[in-house]
């Protein structure tokens, strides 16, 4: 999924998108990119240890974008009575559970992704909006448009990616970039 910016964009499943469209799953996708990059050639072990002093570690962070992408897309079919993933497990989510492979984590991230190129491609308008759902770091009675969601899920997946390339740095020296 690589043009250049503002040029038509075929997602990962087909679909033409064009414009707007077009630059917003570009950049999804580069940020996407840069998060699946960090974590090349890693075993599962590795993707499961914890380097620095944060809580987080790269397999989980792998699984917390996919969770919190899919939660969002939900949201933007159906509103916040559609979103899944709540709280009923927010540590699991940023942890690999026994059992979990870094291969399985990234095939899920990949059908995740290209659910939201398939919703973003075919929505009749980014404008269309829910209310938030009700939390205390959401404005009482706030609505998010779709355009709104995706600028949310790049700025969260670019922040992750930047996350997970210090992890990465610390475990081993390798680096996303540079």
């Amino acid at each position: 999924m690589t043009t250049k910016e503002g040029e038509n964009l075929m997602t990962t499943t087909g679909k033409l998108a064009t414009g707007e469209r077009a630059d917003l799953l570009q950049t999804l996708e580069k940020h996407r990119h840069f998060l699946r990059f960090t974590v090349r050639d890693l075993t599962d072990e590795q993707a499961a240890q914890r380097p620095t002093v944060s809580a987080l570690c790269l397999g989980g962070l792998i699984k917390h974008v996919a969770a919190t992408e899919q939660a969002w897309m939900d949201f933007v079919v159906g509103g916040a009575e559609a979103m899944t993933g709540g709280e009923e497990d927010r540590e699991g989510r940023f942890n690999m559970a026994e059992g979990e492979t870094l291969a399985e984590l990234l095939d899920h991230y990949e059908q995740v992704a290209r659910r939201t190129d398939r919703i973003v491609s075919t929505l009749p308008d980014l404008d269309m909006s829910h209310p938030l759902p009700e939390a205390p770091w959401f404005e009482p009675g706030a609505r998010w448009s779709a355009r709104r969601v995706l600028l949310h899920v790049i700025a969260e997946t670019s922040q992750h990616a930047g996350h997970a390339d210090i992890i990465r740095e610390s475990l081993d020296g390798a680096k996303t970039m540079g």
